[in-house]
């Protein structure tokens, strides 16, 4: 048996050494949970905002980093290089080769009013960047909600301003234009910290009662449309070829009109230059005049009978008889 000392020092080297193990576990939860709460790991897209006892302390870029842990330090994650999109007026429920929409009712954010009194239902997508991460996250509150309401807010301004049928066709890409440049200055204005990247259209359409009317207009529109193109082709056609052959004909008068000059011009040369001959020798230029003359009548003539004045009795010897048959 023991003795009653040697039985206190057991029992009191028995709870040293539980001490010491429960000082070990304490001491290996305490680093445990010192490494898990203090280092943290950004994303190559991201940037994280440190918050120390919920005051902005710092930014750090991607990779691996440590925090003071216990909750003194927050990180709050801000996609800075990732392209967000918002949607207005519906909503894209699956992405994939045939991509599924929401069937909810978002006419709250689509339905408009024109600036000709029309109403028009548009669907429209904001892509954006957030480039300031802590003007995003403090200068204004809620900032997603208020970046949907300064887009909702300029887009009805810009619809309001014009007629249903820019809005429907003609007008789209610059009211595109017109909201992003109106949306990008407000949200400088207000130190969102958002830098607005693309705004599009999605679809355009009138309400749905009144969609078939506005069908038969545009189809009516379209027509007309066909019909004056149609005229064009024709006026097209039959105007140039005309022009061509006025042209053509003011050409040949103006040919015809040079060679009737230079003809008169050549013969009144030549009448002046036989006048000249024949006042020098009357006679002579008289005769050559007469034979050349009668060269060219003799040569259009196909029976030629040459007599004499002084020659008598041909009559017989010409055979006429035959010839009055012919």
């Amino acid at each position: 048996m023991f003795k009653n000392g040697e039985n206190v020092e057991v029992i009191n080297i028995n709870m040293n050494q539980n001490k010491k193990k429960i000082k070990f576990f304490v001491s290996l939860v305490l680093i445990l949970i010192f490494f898990t709460t203090g280092l943290f790991t950004v994303g190559p897209e991201e940037v994280g905002v440190i918050l120390r006892f919920g005051k902005y302390a710092r930014t750090v870029e991607s990779g691996l980093h440590f925090k003071i842990p216990f909750g003194v330090e927050s990180i709050t994650k801000v996609p800075v290089e990732r392209q967000l999109k918002e949607e207005f007026g519906f909503r894209t429920r699956k992405v994939g080769i045939r991509t599924k929409y929401s069937s909810g009712n978002f006419k709250s954010e689509s339905l408009m009013l024109t600036g000709d009194l029309n109403a028009a239902e548009v669907q429209w997508i904001v892509q954006y960047r957030i480039n300031d991460p802590y003007k995003y996250l403090f200068k204004v509150r809620n900032t997603y909600q208020t970046f949907r309401d300064i887009s909702e807010a300029v887009m009805r301004e810009v619809v309001g301003d014009r007629t249903i049928d820019e809005v429907l066709t003609i007008g789209r890409q610059e009211i595109s234009a017109v909201v992003l440049e109106r949306m990008q200055i407000l949200c400088d204005k207000y130190d969102t910290g958002i830098k607005v990247d693309q705004v599009v259209l999605q679809d355009v359409t009138p309400p749905e009662k009144v969609k078939k009317s506005f069908n038969k207009v545009n189809e009516a529109q379209q027509e007309k449309e066909k019909m004056i193109n149609q005229a064009l082709s024709e006026y097209n056609k039959v105007i140039p070829r005309a022009e061509g052959e006025a042209l053509k004909v003011i050409e040949e008068a103006k040919g015809y009109k040079t060679q009737r000059v230079n003809n008169a011009q050549g013969d009144a040369s030549r009448f002046n230059a036989l006048y000249k001959e024949y006042v020098k020798a009357k006679e002579v230029t008289k005769q050559r005049i007469y034979i050349e003359t009668m060269e060219k009548v003799f040569q259009k003539v196909d029976r030629k009978i040459i007599s004499d004045d002084k020659t008598s009795g041909v009559l017989p010897l010409l055979n006429l008889g035959k010839e009055a048959k012919k």
